[in-house]
């Protein structure tokens, strides 16, 4: 596919996007814009899958993968090489959550606003609930079952990141021992992630 304009690259990339999520997970989604000023919106999509288990909430954002994460002290960074990543959050659908879809998008702009590189194993934190009411504050990111969807050459293809809600107990273990540590906490504890009530794993 010929590449145009970096606006028609950039909306070509969300269409792209678009059409692996439909074919991947195989529902209509539901879809929130959120703003920033001085930077695109970005979406969040909603799916609700589980025909063949037990109902899963996938929100997934759709914008930050528009251009490539770059250092932002680097001036002459290449407008289409470079890391794409979009996030997902993966939970039951136990009980209402507000505010999600805005503090993923809060996320999701992280690249953009603040020369932010998403990647496996990186320790995000909001300073506040990733929803209304939630004891998480902060996500730990690792590669998503969706994995990596194809772009266009010259453009790196845009990966899925698993945005893990965690407490900032697990965040501050994070930062002691490793994102490894905690996982194995989990599960030791059988710590479910995707229950939006879980407790907070407590490693030794």
């Amino acid at each position: 596919m010929p590449l145009g304009s970096l606006s028609d690259v950039s909306a070509s990339v969300t269409d792209i996007v678009g059409k692996y999520l439909l074919d991947r997970l195989g529902v209509e989604p539901q879809r929130a814009s959120v703003t920033f000023l001085g930077v695109e919106p970005i979406d969040v999509l909603r799916f609700v899958t589980g025909d063949a288990g037990p109902e899963e909430l996938v929100y997934v954002t759709s914008g930050c993968a528009r251009h490539p994460m770059t250092d932002p002290t680097d001036l002459h960074a290449d407008p289409l090489r470079g890391p794409r990543a979009e996030l997902v959050v993966r939970l039951r659908p136990d009980s209402p959550l507000p505010g999600l879809h805005k503090r993923m998008a809060t996320l999701a702009a992280a690249p953009a606003v603040e020369g932010l590189i998403l990647t496996a194993d990186a320790l995000v934190d909001l300073g506040e609930p990733l929803w209304d009411g939630s004891s998480c504050t902060a996500v730990l990111l690792a590669d998503d079952d969706l994995g990596e969807v194809a772009l266009p050459e010259p453009m790196d293809p845009v990966r899925f990141l698993r945005a893990i809600p965690i407490t900032a107990n697990e965040a501050a273990w994070v930062r002691l021992k490793g994102a490894d540590a905690l996982r194995e906490a989990w599960r030791e504890a059988g710590i479910d992630v995707t229950a939006p009530d879980r407790a907070s794993a407590s490693p030794a």
